[in-house]
């Protein structure tokens, strides 16, 4: 799991910087810089929906994953636990939304996904090492303007990549190239929804299209 704790360290080092830089800037510069943070966001998640190899399977899981987490109400749960932290924190800037918002910006992506098998099961955590560089940048951007909720991304991330590594034999053989493929996907899909959310365009409940990766891939192996 090495690359996964340098992934985590990245972020909440990056973060830290974020918000240091960020009580130092005005707020008009705070918002270019977020609107400009959200327009790559915007490419970054419209270049991994491309990647898909039958946008059938997007349509239904995408379907399918929204009632579930509309049935769930994961967003609601995601804020929940967002409003605790911030709570703890004395109510520190817009911990919730960073919180949630990047967790699954970071989660989301073959390079979380394929580093994390590849640290599990070869011990060659090269792909997080670099996916740490781009999420250590990004989390200086994002905390000059999110706040702490950034910082504590760093958790799920921890997590989620963790369980992946160690389970990594055995995820192995239900993530093929083509389940990844269209995983990748639908996570893009959701992150071009984030940046939406963030340019306060419309307000799409991301969180509640979660299982929507997870339902794409009995989908794949189903057809």
């Amino acid at each position: 799991m090495r690359g996964t704790i340098v992934n985590a360290v990245a972020i909440v080092i990056g973060g830290s910087l974020g918000i240091l830089l960020g009580n130092r800037l005005a707020e008009r510069f705070k918002k270019i810089a977020m609107q400009g943070l959200s327009l790559a966001v915007l490419l970054l998640g419209f270049k991994m929906a491309l990647g898909t190899e039958n946008p059938v399977y997007i349509i239904f899981a995408l379907l399918v994953g929204g009632l579930i987490g509309e049935g769930i109400n994961i967003e609601k749960k995601l804020k929940q636990l967002g409003g605790w932290f911030e709570s703890l924190l004395s109510g520190q800037g817009q911990i919730a939304e960073g919180f949630v918002q990047c967790s699954l910006i970071y989660c989301v992506g073959a390079m979380a996904i394929m580093g994390a098998i590849q640290d599990g099961l070869q011990q060659d955590p090269s792909t997080l090492y670099a996916k740490s560089l781009l999420d250590g940048f990004s989390a200086v951007a994002f905390a000059s303007t999110l706040g702490v909720g950034v910082i504590l991304s760093a958790i799920p991330v921890f997590i989620y990549q963790g369980l992946i590594s160690l389970l990594a034999a055995q995820v192995r053989v239900v993530l093929t190239s083509a389940v990844i493929a269209e995983m990748t996907a639908v996570g893009g899909l959701l992150i071009f929804a984030i940046g939406m959310n963030l340019l306060e365009i419309t307000e799409i409940k991301v969180g509640n299209l979660l299982p929507s990766i997870v339902v794409v891939v009995f989908f794949v192996h189903l057809f």
